[in-house]
């Protein structure tokens, strides 16, 4: 039996002409629905690591390209009311890169500024979708209750990419920008 009902042959469809667009289960909603903003915004994050990607990252590429297939899984859970993807062995596996990774910084004994090296400053700007992203999550989870994995999965990634700039910045001997509290 061919899978080809997922598949898309057609980009152009002019279904959401009318400001609707359709869930994978076939169900039909307004374009600035809740579920809608989410999925942009994970795709928005989506395309953001692919950037990220482009930087020469070494071993640090495998974890991303999991990441991206993670958050394809995610909107999958979304297009599908009812679909788990994501478990709670997927939030582990992502903190435990982010210990890895930490395990080699030097302690933080202040905020850090987004930047350094352009790589790390591109990792900081992910981050920065990725908590949009999760705020959306939230705000669509108070109208459709979600899988609770994707939730933590979503907040953990922010937090990974937090340390991958910071591991980025110190692979390329770039030293971190650190806030000045000159009123503490």
């Amino acid at each position: 039996m061919s899978d080809d009902k997922h598949r898309i042959s057609r980009v152009t469809t002019r279904s959401g002409d009318s400001g609707e667009s359709g869930l994978a289960d076939g169900s039909r909603h307004p374009k600035d629905a809740p579920v809608f903003a989410a999925l942009g915004d994970l795709d928005e994050l989506n395309a953001a690591l692919g950037v990220l990607r482009t930087h020469a990252l070494g071993d640090l590429d495998g974890p991303l390209d999991t990441v991206q297939q993670r958050l394809f899984d995610l909107g999958a859970e979304l297009a599908v009311p009812g679909l788990i993807r994501l478990r709670d062995e997927h939030v582990r596996e992502l903190e435990h890169q982010q210990a890895q990774l930490n395990d080699a910084l030097p302690p933080l004994k202040e905020f850090v500024l987004p930047g350094g090296h352009p790589a790390a400053a591109w990792a900081h700007m992910v981050r920065t979708v990725a908590r949009r992203a999760e705020r959306r999550l939230v705000t669509l989870h108070t109208v459709q209750p979600h899988n609770t994995a994707s939730l933590a999965y979503l907040n953990r990634l922010s937090d990974f990419l937090f340390v991958l700039a910071r591991a980025l910045n110190q692979r390329h001997a770039h030293p971190e920008t650190l806030w000045r509290n000159d009123h503490g």
